[in-house]
């Protein structure tokens, strides 16, 4: 996985799923959501638009701690050829384990990480490269159970900790912008960059080029973007062009 990362930035879509349809939330809360039809020709139409990976996420299973798409996580792994991380009521190794072998190339691991640090240990060693740690923080703090309780750790402590673990990668989503689109705030994210070796993949508050340009400047591997790209604030070729001709320069 990290080599992934190691010679562009990537912009990678969300597929983010509740009750079997694309959804989007402000601040991740339920009842902000906008709907965004079936999660497979969702994917279909980022990976027809150049999508290098897919972002998917049970929201279901964020928030009841237990994962209640698998089939429309399912329908979407079925539908596409390329890689793809899976975040949302992944709470033990076997859980992880059973969709790294169905195909799954990355799990990400949030609560089940800030409960039991040793789990992405013990998924790392089986198998490698696996595990995202999905570090979520709102006033400088990460949170959990769906971004409604404070972990006691800041994103730079807790990163550290899950790098020494086998992590291999960070998803740092910042819950203070999170899909509101009004901008990013960046240097949280160069914080977590300057403090660990491993990618760091920005998620939060993306809403025009310059977001995504921003986060790339600040050192992020990657952004995960989702209400920008439904609501056609720009394309996904538009934002990874952007970046690309930031890097050519």
């Amino acid at each position: 996985m990290n080599d992934q990362f190691d010679t562009e930035f990537e912009v990678i879509p969300a597929v983010d799923v509740q009750d079997g349809e694309v959804v989007q939330l402000v601040q991740g809360e339920r009842g902000t959501e906008k709907t965004y039809g079936d999660p497979v020709e969702a994917a279909r139409r980022w990976i027809d638009a150049g999508a290098e990976s897919l972002h998917l996420v049970d929201l279901d299973g964020a928030f009841e701690g237990q994962r209640a798409n698998a089939d429309a996580i399912e329908g979407v792994l079925e539908a596409v050829d390329v890689p793809t991380q899976l975040g949302g009521g992944i709470r033990t190794a076997e859980d992880a384990a059973g969709l790294l072998e169905r195909g799954v190339d990355r799990v990400i691991l949030g609560t089940a990480a800030v409960e039991n640090p040793e789990i992405v240990r013990e998924i790392s060693e089986e198998y490698p490269d696996s595990v995202v740690v999905s570090l979520d923080a709102k006033d400088g703090e990460v949170v959990v159970e769906g971004w409604t309780e404070g972990a006691g750790v800041s994103p730079v402590e807790a990163a550290e900790r899950y790098e020494d673990l086998g992590a291999a990668a960070i998803l740092f989503t910042n819950v203070d912008v999170e899909g509101q689109l009004e901008g990013v705030a960046t240097e949280p994210v160069r914080e977590l960059v300057e403090a660990t070796d491993i990618p760091v993949i920005a998620s939060g508050g993306v809403a025009t080029l310059e977001d995504v340009r921003a986060l790339a400047e600040g050192g992020a591997a990657a952004v995960v973007v989702g209400s920008a790209l439904y609501e056609g604030n720009f394309t996904l070729e538009e934002a990874q062009a952007a970046v690309d001709g930031e890097r050519e320069h």
